[in-house]
């Protein structure tokens, strides 16, 4: 779980841990059982019910192809007896299960799926599993805004930057006195300086090669693509003022965005951005 961000949310007055990472967003079974009488132990509880051990197994069935099929058949034949014990690090180490996760160190304690977490509140409560889910979706849907409201910043940071680039070309790269039609191909064969530089394909090329897509490369483009477009466009307003050929140009621009897109995809800048 190195690569998950922790988020918390408050139900019921207990703050409950997320962890959100590639696989999904995990909740903190420990954290749910915090204020009920009993703890820690009710976890196990819960996982002794024979009921349980058939869920968990339907689950990693439908989202886990790499599940031990036949070291569950033995547990699920065990389940629901006297002796009968199931925690969920033996649970993952005997069928190499996603949906539970025991984890130490900074983000200690059992973590569930939230598919699964949804279920064990239900054995606690269904007060609490409603409130649980009411927050949790709250959560998601400020996640929503702030990465719609992320998506328009870039947007509009690209269309701005674009007039100043298209301002540019026009006062260094168009002689006097062209046609409408002249100056349009002039901006577009500065467009796809940029579209080389950063998607390796010309509009057109990107066009042919995506006949069943509706809109343009930018509009398919991801957030970090779109915030070192906006870069590279101001950039080659500035080469452009330099007296730069398009050659030479492309050539530095190409160099500039494959640095960024390194950073962005490397780092956590895009993921500050995003939240």
């Amino acid at each position: 779980m190195s690569k998950a961000k922790k988020i918390t949310i408050e139900v019921q007055g207990t703050s409950i841990s997320i962890l959100s990472q590639p696989s999904g967003d995990y909740i903190s079974l420990t954290d749910m059982v915090r204020n009920f009488d009993g703890g820690g132990a009710l976890i196990e509880q819960w996982l002794k019910n024979k009921d349980t051990v058939l869920f968990l197994g339907v689950w990693e069935r439908i989202n886990n192809p790499d599940f031990n099929s036949i070291e569950f058949e033995g547990i699920k034949n065990e389940a629901g007896r006297n002796s009968f014990f199931l925690s969920a690090k033996k649970w993952g180490d005997l069928t190499g299960a996603k949906g539970l996760i025991a984890s130490a160190g900074r983000y200690g304690g059992t973590y569930a799926h939230k598919d699964i977490a949804f279920e064990f509140g239900s054995w606690l409560s269904p007060e609490f599993k409603l409130y649980l889910i009411k927050e949790f979706q709250r959560l998601k849907e400020d996640e929503n805004r702030r990465l719609s409201l992320a998506w328009d910043l870039n947007r509009t940071l690209s269309k701005l930057n674009y007039r100043i680039h298209t301002d540019a070309i026009k006062a260094h790269l168009i002689p006097a006195a062209v046609t409408a039609k002249q100056a349009t191909i002039t901006y577009a064969n500065e467009a796809d300086i940029l579209n080389v530089a950063l998607f390796g394909q010309t509009a057109k090329q990107w066009r042919d090669a995506n006949p069943n897509l509706e809109g343009n490369m930018r509009e398919s483009a991801t957030i970090e693509q779109l915030l070192v477009l906006a870069n590279i466009e101001s950039m080659n307003a500035e080469l452009i003022h330099m007296g730069l050929s398009q050659g030479e140009r492309l050539k530095r621009l190409n160099e500039i965005a494959i640095r960024q897109m390194q950073v962005l995809t490397s780092s956590a800048a895009i993921k500050q951005l995003k939240e």
